[in-house]
């Protein structure tokens, strides 16, 4: 199904957010060599120092790395609103050659300890810079403090 989405579309990057479990660093590599040229985001579950092993196995396969909270059991990785271990995710910026971004409960409010305790190439935000009311849709004064306060952040 991926595959015939890729080709159908003419996608040039491609961000997968499914379980490890359920897309394996295999097959990714084969859908890469398929449907090349093709860019490929991998998002990480930061469940404990497994997920080290995990990114690890991505690490030459896919372009990038996303790390984010995940419960186990669950077929998407993300999108919780809670944080994780950035000790881990420290680790894997370290020991993987790719760069990566770090998710998973990241806003206004920790994303200047969230980068500075990592060092990642990027972060990502989503629940933590949504409107209050449910919604699910962006509140932008959030949005501007969350931008603002990771860009000043040494590099």
């Amino acid at each position: 199904m991926i595959e015939r989405t890729i080709s159908e579309l003419k996608t040039e990057i491609l961000h997968l957010g499914a379980s490890t479990d359920l897309l394996t660093a295999s097959t990714v590599q084969s859908l890469k060599k398929r449907c090349d040229p093709l860019f490929v985001m991998r998002r990480i579950p930061v469940i404990g120092e497994e997920s080290i092993a995990i990114a690890r196995s991505y690490d030459g396969i896919a372009d990038m790395l996303l790390l984010d909270s995940h419960q186990p059991g669950d077929s998407q990785i993300g999108a919780l609103g809670i944080t994780h271990n950035w000790e881990i995710d420290r680790k894997i910026v370290e020991s993987v050659k790719i760069p990566v971004i770090i998710a998973g409960g990241l806003g206004p409010d920790n994303v200047a300890d969230a980068i500075v305790a990592v060092r990642p190439a990027g972060v990502d935000s989503k629940t933590q810079t949504d409107k209050d009311d449910g919604s699910h849709t962006k509140d932008l004064q959030k949005v501007r403090q969350f931008v603002a306060r990771a860009k000043s952040q040494p590099q």
